[in-house]
């Protein structure tokens, strides 16, 4: 049986990153983030989000994804709409994938909102990557080229690191990249006792 890891973390926590070391050992990963992305390409989402958030944030049927940000990260109702939309269509999405990894011992599901929605429940162990605050606005203010105030927006609509390590079973402090690798290199190990224990 496949067991499913959840992976979280903060904007800017660099918890991709991780997601990526993990794959490259072998344990293929579910990006939500970005198959959030590629689903928000269907015509069907496009014609929901245009109902619900008018034709100003497209460019012709192109999404203007700052727009939306903008909108959604100053609005927490226009972030649950904008939620209740996407969510339902990742979750199809990324249960027909499970289906098909059965022959694996782990999945990485990785998602900046896994508490927020809930959907930590669906998972076997949860993985919370950490940084400090400070050091995560600065990544993603080089990432995304947005103003720190920008950032500090979506850091605040976000559960804070404190919180989520309450609901974990591992953390991995992602403040220096070698040593994170490290930290996921230990918790395979614990990952694989486990599993001959079960």
């Amino acid at each position: 049986m496949t067991k499913t890891i959840g992976l979280t973390g903060g904007i800017g926590s660099g918890k991709t990153t991780i997601a990526n070391y993990f794959n490259s050992k072998g344990i293929p990963i579910y990006i939500a983030d970005i198959e959030a992305r590629k689903i928000m390409q269907s015509q069907e989402i496009i014609e929901a989000l245009k109902v619900i958030f008018g034709t100003s944030i497209f460019d012709g049927n192109i999404l203007i994804r700052q727009k939306l940000a903008d909108i959604v990260f100053n609005d927490p109702e226009a972030l649950k709409r904008l939620n209740g939309i996407v969510h339902p269509a990742v979750k199809k999405h990324y249960e027909d994938w499970l289906l098909e990894q059965d022959s694996v011992p782990y999945i990485v599901y990785e998602s900046a909102i896994l508490f927020e929605n809930d959907g930590y429940k669906n998972f076997d162990y949860i993985i919370s990557v950490t940084a400090p605050v400070q050091t995560r606005i600065d990544r993603v203010m080089d990432r995304d080229a947005i103003s720190q105030e920008q950032v500090q927006k979506r850091v605040d609509a976000q559960w804070s690191d404190e919180k989520r390590i309450s609901k974990s079973d591992f953390i991995i402090e992602n403040s220096n990249l070698e040593q994170a690798k490290l930290k996921v290199d230990q918790i395979l190990k614990i990952l694989k006792i486990k599993q001959k224990e079960s």
